[in-house]
């Protein structure tokens, strides 16, 4: 009767495993398609979308779009900077914070590890508000139109201070770190070389959601920078589509069919998730290893 059943079981498995690649073939596909429709829009004609619509491939092809968002080719290229600029150096720093402070309130040691817990958490339930967070960079550090306040704005998130608090726990063991604390070892070299390397599938995969926050942060920008040298790409493309909309409803009797308002916000959107699109290969490898942390194995 054993043998039945586990050859049953050997007979179906192709089974489960088409129909296991079936549905995540089609989940793909679903996520695939707007994307798609997205770079048809893209390199359409404003006339043909607003006549026919979004379809799968461009209708009455165009670079009008493109070409709006290219105008000023230098002020592109310097809001490209300052973002990667800010993404890199920022989702680096906030990475190296974040973990430290991890280590140190997951480390049974520490007399109050807890209470240093409970404060970080209960500022996810409880905030000071706008207008106290604008006056204290901008009044009492003096952080306006510096990258320094760009970069401050999306470091610190405490789930995943806490993500990692966990994961260094289950992760890092215990008698590795007081064989280097008998080694002579501090703690900051115990950090460095040995939380930090065994913490890589954690740093990547929350890096990437880090570094996503830092690359389409806008309203940081809008609120602490009034130069020109600091704008970022997203906050310049949302000044891009706010002249094109206020220009729209100032002169909506005069403007021609063809200039580019829907098809701006799809090529905006090429433009600002391209780099994004481009970088994900490469980490992606560490980035799956990070979401699967925990799982049960076979």
């Amino acid at each position: 009767m054993s043998n039945e059943f586990a050859n049953s079981k050997l007979n179906a498995a192709p089974f489960f495993t088409f129909i296991s690649y079936a549905i995540v073939s089609i989940i793909a596909l679903v996520c695939l398609i707007p994307f798609v429709v997205l770079l048809a829009g893209a390199f359409s004609s404003e006339s043909a979308v607003l006549r026919d619509g979004y379809w799968f491939w461009p209708r009455d092809f165009s670079l009008e779009a493109f070409k709006y968002i290219f105008r000023y080719p230098g002020d592109l290229l310097s809001a490209y900077k300052v973002s990667l600029i800010v993404t890199i150096v920022g989702t680096a720093v906030s990475l190296f914070v974040s973990t430290m402070a991890a280590y140190v309130i997951g480390r049974k040691e520490l007399k109050h590890r807890n209470k240093l817990s409970f404060f970080l958490f209960f500022t996810t339930l409880f905030s000071g508000g706008l207008a106290p967070y604008y006056i204290w960079l901008s009044s009492n550090l003096h952080l306006s139109n510096t990258y320094a306040v760009l970069m401050l704005g999306p470091m610190f998130n405490v789930m995943y201070i806490l993500i990692l608090r966990s994961f260094i726990k289950g992760s890092v063991p215990e008698p590795l770190i007081e064989s280097a604390r008998i080694d002579g070892a501090g703690e900051f070299r115990i950090f460095l070389q040995m939380v930090l390397p065994l913490s890589k599938p954690a740093l990547a995969s929350i890096g990437v959601f880090t570094a996503l926050a830092y690359w389409n942060d806008w309203w940081t920008a809008m609120m602490f920078t009034s130069k020109d040298s600091l704008i970022p790409l997203q906050y310049l493309l949302y000044k891009m589509l706010s002249s094109i909309n206020l220009s729209a409803a100032m002169a909506q009797h005069v403007t021609s069919l063809d200039a580019p308002k829907e098809t701006f916000k799809l090529a905006m959107t090429v433009i600002a998730t391209g780099p994004i699109l481009l970088l994900f290969p490469f980490v992606q490898k560490y980035f799956v290893s990070g979401v699967t942390i925990g799982a049960v194995k076979g």
